[in-house]
């Protein structure tokens, strides 16, 4: 009997051929996988990343004056902007207005100083239709820098104040971050530093402060609501619990402006609610929870309630009931053991509701829009009337900039959270 030995061919050049395979076949799985996710990468470019870029960078825009008035700004280049500009900056304003006064660049310039200071945009128009300067028969002078800045007072005396021309002077570049301040309360003041602003025209603080607020409490109500729910069908037969999760699940079936307009009818001063109050005795005039922050809480509590139900749901569903046991068994009190054994195991769920719902109210617009008054409406409102009423998409995109930060915040803040959790465990 012939005994064969068939020795493995480890010579150098096998080595390396092998791992040079090796390597292929592992840059071919990994391509192949690139190419499987591409259509969602692609999608989420698309769809999500360059709208939110778009976002920001409009955040930081400001076009309007650089491109209506390049003379102006050029002529203004060396100005002190503490004393009136030199001549030659009134003969480069009027060479751009009488460029710009037929064309869109001269609304979108007024706008754009009238926020600086109101009343700019009629002193822009005013000005812009009186260019170029004429006689009476409306032949164009010929006037020096000297007396074309005589021409500008004698049509107006504000161009002889120097807070005019500080407000061309610092929007002497084409990104500005003025709507990211503005949306925190803040200017620059005509030399660049940053003040706050004046105390009559602080509102967005609040208004972030407000929204915050209201998010915080619509996460508190629907944790308080939908944690012994959750509980309660968890503890079901899986038939039952099938049963109920539709039950949950049906209000996303129906549009949030039908879910808020139908909670408009039940909170009316003649609405169930008040009339159930006020037959039982308990009332004798209704209550008041329509156009104020009640039933803003009440809407978005029910509307948000299932988001807080389904990571809650899904978390309790995994923990074994023979723990809490275990623990009575030990001699632990039922609601002691409920506390420290049980509840502690529900903490990511507990956070992925919490985090889920309150973004989610942080970014509504329609329910406190409708039922609530005018204390108790949101960022998107502001974000929303700035897109439509005053076409500012810069401030628009500002504080929409500022609610995805707080967002992303959010997430960070969750995430690390979550990893630490998961590393003492």
């Amino acid at each position: 009997m012939t005994t064969m030995t068939i020795a493995a061919d480890s010579t150098p050049e096998s080595s390396v051929r092998l791992k040079r395979e090796l390597k292929a076949a592992e840059a071919k799985k990994r391509a192949m996988a690139l190419l499987l996710i591409a259509p969602l990468a692609i999608f989420l470019l698309l769809i999500f990343v360059v709208p939110i870029g778009a976002l920001l960078t409009r955040a930081a825009q400001n076009p309007e004056v650089v491109s209506a008035l390049p003379h102006t700004l050029n002529a203004l280049s060396g100005w002190d902007r503490k004393t009136l500009p030199p001549d030659a900056a009134y003969a480069a304003l009027a060479a751009d207005l009488t460029t710009v006064a037929d064309g869109d660049g001269m609304g979108a310039l007024a706008r754009r100083l009238n926020v600086e200071i109101p009343g700019y945009r009629s002193l822009v128009a005013k000005s812009a239709r009186a260019m170029p300067f004429a006689d009476d028969n409306s032949k164009p002078l010929n006037l020096t820098p000297a007396q074309i800045h005589a021409k500008f007072v004698e049509l107006d005396e504000r161009w002889n104040d120097i807070t005019y021309w500080q407000a061309i002077a610092k929007n002497s570049g084409a990104y500005s971050p003025f709507y990211l301040l503005a949306s925190l309360d803040h200017k620059q003041d005509a030399f660049g530093h940053i003040t706050p602003t004046d105390p009559d025209q602080q509102i967005y603080l609040a208004v972030f402060g407000r929204t915050f607020v209201i998010g915080a409490a619509v996460t508190f109500f629907a944790l308080l609501l939908g944690y012994p729910l959750a509980y309660w069908i968890s503890t079901l037969s899986e038939r039952r619990a099938n049963l109920v999760m539709i039950l949950v699940l049906i209000p996303f079936w129906t549009s949030i402006l039908v879910r808020v307009a139908a909670w408009i009818v039940i909170l009316q001063s003649e609405g169930l609610v008040n009339k159930a109050l006020m037959a039982t005795g308990l009332l004798h005039d209704p209550l008041s929870l329509l156009f104020n922050r009640t039933g803003v809480y009440i809407s978005m509590t029910h509307i948000l309630l299932p988001f807080m139900i389904l990571p809650l749901y899904s978390v309790m569903k995994s923990i074994p009931p023979t723990y809490q046991r275990a623990a009575i068994s030990l001699g632990s009190h039922p609601f002691a053991a409920f506390w420290r054994v049980y509840v502690p195991q529900t903490y990511p769920g507990i956070g992925a509701g919490a985090l889920l719902v309150f973004i989610l109210a942080i970014g509504y617009y329609i329910t406190p829009a409708l039922l609530g008054g005018p204390g108790d409406q949101m960022v998107s409102y502001y974000v929303a009337y700035f897109t439509n009423v005053t076409i500012n998409w810069g401030m628009a995109c500002a504080l929409g900039g500022l609610l995805l930060a707080a967002t992303l915040v959010l997430y960070v803040i969750y995430g690390r959270f979550t990893r630490s959790s998961l590393s003492l465990g």
